[in-house]
């Protein structure tokens, strides 16, 4: 025991200078103080508190020579790498956008006559037999196996007729909307005589006012949550909505192909959408190529098997579009050009929030490798796909639920109604809509993964010295 004690005594001064290889000289100097019994705890714990970042700050300090002494030039060619890949797609957007705009061509208007829209207000109905002008009803019954018409009287609050009252007659079908009295209305105005009741049609209600409340409330929500971040979102969505209008139509209208001209389109807006929203960084940037090597994903498999399924894009609306325009279309490529469009919102949402994912974690736990980085992305994609693509199924069934309805009842047979054009088209919107969703998961997650295991590892220190958050 006494040469225990006699060790401990000759090595406790070395057991201090080994654990504290850095403690400055004045304090060497004090050190047969320090043998005193009362004070050796107190002298010990005393540092401690200065000491204990001492560790968290090596590690720092390893994490940040393991980061950004050497990933500093992988990062700078990981941001050279993602340079060289975007700016020519980049340029090829913006040049094909400038060759496929209808620059000097006169704007495309419809063949048939559209009137012009013209509004008023409904101040009274009555229903009863179809008369023509000058015609009165003999009797109170009404004639048997004969449909009725609705008399509308409407006070005009636009247009050539402007505070005049007007009286329309509206034939009452199974498919005519039901007016009353208060209702304001869009009418039809074919240039003729204003004061004759002939000279207008009943087309529509007025939705403004609605269409603006539930438009202010969606921007309220959205920069109320994301504020900055929400308000550069709005922002971005307007410009997408520019974009379609002054760009995506007019190109179309004008005789260019459609899925060129969706590509180009849909490039326009994906840079401006995520790049506006999200900022100029890698992680937005790994975001757009994953966007883009799935919108080439899904412009393939819809070009082919709508090809193999003989899909001639021939429905309902495309049709009445050629018959106002007067002239083909590529019906086909317009309905490619949908696709293509419909599927960029779900593939932003997806790469994003991807790319977001991977680098939380690589912030949450620097040491992660791009493998173990990968694991766990793919993880969070996976719960991601399945709802992305619920929704994308949902939504197209959403917008096919009359075609639904009426192949329902036509009892022609399962496999009938779901190769029928409308039909037809609808599932391959979605099913190879689904399959770039599906793709991007694992290749935005990769991308990444490759990326963020690159960049420098920031580790936040407060200003009392400690870090911020753990990192396990």
């Amino acid at each position: 025991m006494d040469r225990d004690d006699n060790s401990d005594d000759e090595t406790g001064p070395i057991r201090r200078v080994t654990e504290r290889p850095s403690t400055p000289r004045p304090r060497r100097e004090g050190q047969p103080k320090s043998r005193r019994a009362p004070e050796t705890p107190a002298r010990r714990a005393k540092p401690a508190p200065r000491e204990r970042p001492a560790p968290a700050a090596e590690a720092h300090g390893h994490g940040h020579g393991h980061n950004h002494g050497p990933a500093s030039p992988a990062s700078h060619r990981v941001r050279l790498l993602l340079m060289w890949l975007l700016i020519p797609v980049a340029l090829a957007t913006v040049v094909g956008s400038l060759v496929l705009y209808p620059w000097g061509k006169p704007a495309v208007t419809s063949t048939t006559a559209q009137g012009q829209p013209v509004h008023g207000t409904i101040t009274a109905t009555v229903s009863g037999p179809c008369l023509a002008e000058g015609q009165v009803q003999v009797g109170g019954d009404p004639v048997p196996g004969e449909k009725p018409c609705l008399t509308v009287d409407v006070t005009m609050t636009d247009g050539p007729a402007s505070g005049q009252p007007l009286r329309l007659t509206v034939p009452i079908e199974p498919s005519t909307p039901r007016f009353v009295a208060k209702d304001k209305i869009v009418l039809s105005y074919n240039g003729s005589n204003p004061q004759d009741p002939s000279s207008f049609q009943i087309v529509d209600f007025q939705r403004g006012l609605p269409l603006t409340l539930l438009a202010a409330l969606f921007a309220i929500a959205v920069i109320v949550l994301g504020r900055w971040q929400g308000l550069a979102a709005l922002i971005a969505l307007g410009l997408s909505f520019l974009v379609i209008a002054l760009f995506i139509l007019p190109a179309i209208l004008a005789g260019e192909n459609p899925l060129l001209v969706a590509i180009a389109g849909a490039g326009l807006i994906m840079f401006i959408a995520l790049y506006l929203t999200h900022g100029l960084s890698a992680r937005t940037s790994v975001a757009v190529l994953g966007t883009l090597l799935s919108l080439a994903l899904i412009g393939v498999l819809s070009a082919l098997f709508s090809a193999a399924a003989s899909l001639t894009g021939l429905d309902d609306s495309t049709s009445n579009l050629i018959g106002s325009l007067g002239h083909g279309i590529d019906a086909r490529g317009l309905l490619l050009a949908g696709v293509v469009i419909g599927a960029l919102g779900v593939l932003d949402d997806v790469t994003v929030t991807q790319t977001s994912s991977v680098w939380e974690l690589r912030r949450a736990n620097p040491s992660l490798s791009w493998r173990e980085l990968y694991n766990s992305g793919m993880r969070i994609g996976r719960d991601h796909v399945g709802s992305a693509v619920n929704t994308l199924v949902m939504a197209y069934a959403g917008a096919a639920l009359p075609v639904l309805l009426y192949s329902s009842i036509s009892g022609v047979g399962l496999g009938s109604i779901l190769s029928s054009e409308d039909l037809a088209q609808e599932i391959i919107r979605t099913l190879a809509g689904s399959v770039g969703i599906v793709a991007a998961v694992p290749v935005t997650t990769l991308l990444a993964a490759l990326i963020a295991s690159r960049e420098p590892a920031v580790t936040p220190i407060n200003t009392d010295g400690t870090i911020s958050g753990t990192l396990e």
